[in-house]
């Protein structure tokens, strides 16, 4: 048996010091080191955490948008898919009944685009697009599964805040 073990398994101590598993001295500067690291290490997570990123009206980047209204008339039901807000994506209305309207406000960049799909019975349904306020397309479909778009442009932002009349 080793002449520093003891029968309770507790580490062995020379001078009252206590040994490292292999027989060194714990070096209190490293611990005390780690542990500043590790509070260091919480305090950048928790600033994350707490932090809301609100920023003054002033301060928040906001992209340019659009209104855009999509409408769809016609009798009966149709499935719907459109550009929202999201821009990258579209929203998807299932067996919409009609006549149907949507307002949404479209990211500068994002090319508006409403497209109507009738289902098995058919029938005529017309999409309209506008832009601001301003009429740009309308479309019509029959029959079957008649399918139909309606799709523009967005003017830049510079153009959308001229005057009207303005060259």
């Amino acid at each position: 048996m080793p002449e520093n073990a003891d029968d309770t398994g507790a580490s062995p101590t020379a001078g009252g010091t206590k040994l490292a598993p292999d027989g060194g001295r714990l070096d209190r500067g490293g611990i005390a080191i780690a542990v500043a690291l590790l509070l260091a290490c919480g305090a950048f997570v928790a600033y994350g955490v707490l932090d809301t990123g609100d920023e003054p009206a002033g301060k928040r980047a906001t992209t340019p948008t659009a209104e855009v209204t999509y409408e769809v008339l016609g009798e009966g039901a149709a499935d719907i898919s459109y550009r929202g807000a999201s821009g990258d994506r579209a929203d998807v209305v299932t067996n919409a009944g009609l006549p149907w309207r949507k307002t949404v406000s479209v990211p500068i960049g994002a090319s508006p685009i409403v497209d109507v799909t009738l289902g098995e019975k058919g029938g005529t349904v017309s999409c309209t697009l506008a832009i601001g306020g301003r009429h740009v397309q309308r479309a019509t479909a029959t029959g079957a599964f008649g399918r139909t778009t309606c799709s523009s442009d967005l003017p830049t932002s510079e153009a959308s805040t001229a005057p009207e009349g303005a060259p």
